[in-house]
Formats: structure tokens, C-alpha cells, sequence
């Protein structure tokens, strides 16, 4: 990829692409509390809500649970995730969006 300036630039943001309601905006205040020395870029599209940050997004199931006010399971969070960006792994306790580094 090249700028405007025929410089070439790298694309390393990951994160979820979420459908809109009650477990996506408890799993944006998650990334924000869960990545706290990341900057964190929400792009709202009403139905769909995206959240970008750097190489690497962390969203923890007791985050979630602390914001919902109820138990939640990292299944929840796949049910309304309507895509990604970069690589995904998930655990009962987290879900993990990150790059894989080139040699």
C-alpha cells in the first residue's frame, strides 16, 4: 500500500467489527479498559460498530461481565461479531485480535 506521496504504508489495526447494542457497547468500553496503553478508534455505522487499535485488541470475559452487571460468556461477544480485522483467537476467557509479525 502507498500514500499520497508514494510512501509505502503499513495497515496494522485489528480489531472487532460488532453489531450494534447492549454486548457491543459493553465490549468497546472493554477495549478501552481491558488495552489501556492502546489508542483506541471507534467507528460508529449505527447498525455496525468497528474498533481499531494497533497490532493488538484484548477483550476479557470478567471485563464484560463487570459491564453487563451479569455473567457473561466470550460466545456472546461471537453472536454479534460481524467481522474482524487481523487474526483471531478466542478463549472462554478472552478474545484475542492481533497480527502476526513477518520475518
Amino acid at each position: 500500500m502507498a500514500d499520497q506521496a508514494g510512501k509505502k504504508t503499513t495497515h496494522n489495526k485489528v480489531g472487532p467489527v460488532l453489531s450494534a447494542g447492549e454486548i457491543a457497547t459493553a465490549a468497546i468500553d472493554a477495549a478501552y479498559q481491558d488495552n489501556p496503553d492502546k489508542e483506541v478508534n471507534i467507528e460508529d455505522h449505527h447498525a455496525y460498530i468497528r474498533v481499531e487499535m494497533e497490532n493488538e485488541c484484548i477483550i476479557r470475559r470478567e471485563t464484560m461481565e463487570a459491564n453487563l452487571g451479569r455473567p457473561f460468556q466470550m460466545q456472546e461477544l461471537e453472536t454479534v461479531l460481524s467481522s474482524f480485522a487481523g487474526q483471531i483467537e478466542a478463549s472462554a476467557e478472552y478474545m484475542r485480535f492481533y497480527l502476526v509479525k513477518k520475518l
